[in-house]
């Protein structure tokens, strides 16, 4: 009987032992799927981080879309500056002209632009500035058109033209111009 005793403690000892490598085991292997999945957790979270910071930059850089400057050049007709990186697509419009709040002309603004003066000699005020030599002329305008980003984006535009323009009669020149 002491033999038999002496066999089944053996047994016994290897039994457990041979449970708690499986269970070691079992726990490595769920410890490294654990490090795994954190690892793949972190590449997912710096993509995502990295893809936000080049949409974000994509979007305050090349997608913020400024108003085109529209201003009224009598040397060079009409001046329209885009500073964006896409195309400005505009309408026709008007600009008018005005002699001390008075509109004394009107112009539609196409590819070529003629302005008639109208008549303004009722004006008394006009013969003193006839007699000082300097004519001065506001203009005011709107140039309503859209910006094309990439083919794909289309945002509405309206860069507004307000000049105030000073004519030299004698020279028949332009003295001095303002545009806001």
């Amino acid at each position: 009987m002491a033999e038999k005793d002496k066999q089944v403690h053996p047994m016994e000892a290897t039994r457990v032992k041979a449970n708690t490598d499986v269970e070691s085991a079992g726990v490595q292997s769920e410890e490294l799927r654990l490090k795994k999945r954190m690892k793949i957790l972190a590449f997912v979270t710096a993509f995502a981080v990295f893809m936000t910071a080049v949409i974000l930059t994509f979007a305050l850089t090349v997608m913020h879309v400024k108003n085109p400057k529209f201003r009224m050049r009598f040397d060079a007709g009409l001046a329209i500056k885009n500073m964006n990186f896409g195309n400005y697509k505009y309408e026709n419009s008007t600009i008018t002209l005005a002699y001390r709040g008075t509109k004394v002309g009107e112009a539609l603004i196409e590819l070529a632009v003629d302005v008639t003066l109208r008549n303004v000699s009722s004006n008394s005020i006009l013969a003193s500035d006839i007699n000082t030599r300097i004519l001065t002329l506001t203009s005011h305008g709107r140039q309503h058109g859209e910006v094309h980003l990439l083919k794909v984006f289309k945002k509405k535009k309206s860069p507004p033209m307000n000049c105030t323009i000073n004519i030299n009669l004698v020279n028949k020149n332009i003295q001095d111009r303002t545009c806001h």
